[in-house]
């Protein structure tokens, strides 16, 4: 049986079904959180894409922003943002005022440009995944600059799609809208889940900001 660790998916707005489909793959059931009270007892929070300024205003109308960063501070509560989320993660946007304001990165909204300029392609990220993996872009931001502790995962041209801090990780692309489930299984991984037969990883503990 797998590590009992309990999910939740950012449910104001945004794409929440890919998510809960993909962590269902890999046995994990999530709780969709609309209420600070549904923030208890979670170990890791996904912030979905969507559209940021829309999940910046709902989260601070139904109160699940100050909750969440109380969770994050107080609990060890660990955050992966997607596209929209990754903007909402970010200390600093270009042109713009910080949401939550977790991560040490810059971030270029809409840097892409619009719905038109989507694409895809595949990267090797090797902490997450040993095989290339699918990369979707839909009104992608850009990663254009970090600062310690972010650990940049990867790389593209001239700027970063994915970074982590031992507490929160995010990438510009949509993992859910990809068949595969490595970001998936790497962030349940941050959250303390191991799957059935697999040892204990106490290489990296995931500790409250204080």
């Amino acid at each position: 049986m797998d590590s009992p660790v309990q999910i939740g998916i950012l449910a104001l707005q945004g794409g929440v079904s890919e998510h809960r489909q993909h962590l269902a793959a890999l046995g994990v059931a999530a709780r969709e959180v609309r209420t600070p009270e549904a923030l208890a007892g979670l170990h890791g929070l996904i912030l979905p894409g969507g559209e940021s300024t829309c999940l910046s205003r709902l989260l601070r109308l139904t109160g699940v922003g100050p909750a969440l960063l109380q969770a994050y501070r107080e609990n060890g509560l660990v955050l992966w943002g997607t596209c929209a989320g990754a903007i909402l993660l970010a200390e600093e946007i270009v042109g713009e005022t910080p949401h939550l304001g977790l991560m040490p990165i810059t971030v270029s909204r809409n840097a892409f440009g619009s719905q038109l300029d989507s694409f895809q392609g595949e990267a090797l990220v090797p902490t997450v995944s040993p095989k290339p993996i699918p990369l979707v872009f839909i009104r992608a931001p850009q990663i254009v600059g970090t600062h310690p502790p972010a650990r940049v995962l990867l790389e593209l041209d001239s700027y970063i799609a994915a970074v982590e801090t031992d507490q929160a990780l995010a990438t510009v692309f949509h993992p859910e809208l990809a068949d595969d489930l490595s970001f998936h299984r790497y962030f349940l991984r941050k959250c303390g889940w191991q799957p059935a037969g697999a040892a204990p990883d106490r290489s990296r503990p995931f500790l409250a900001v204080r």
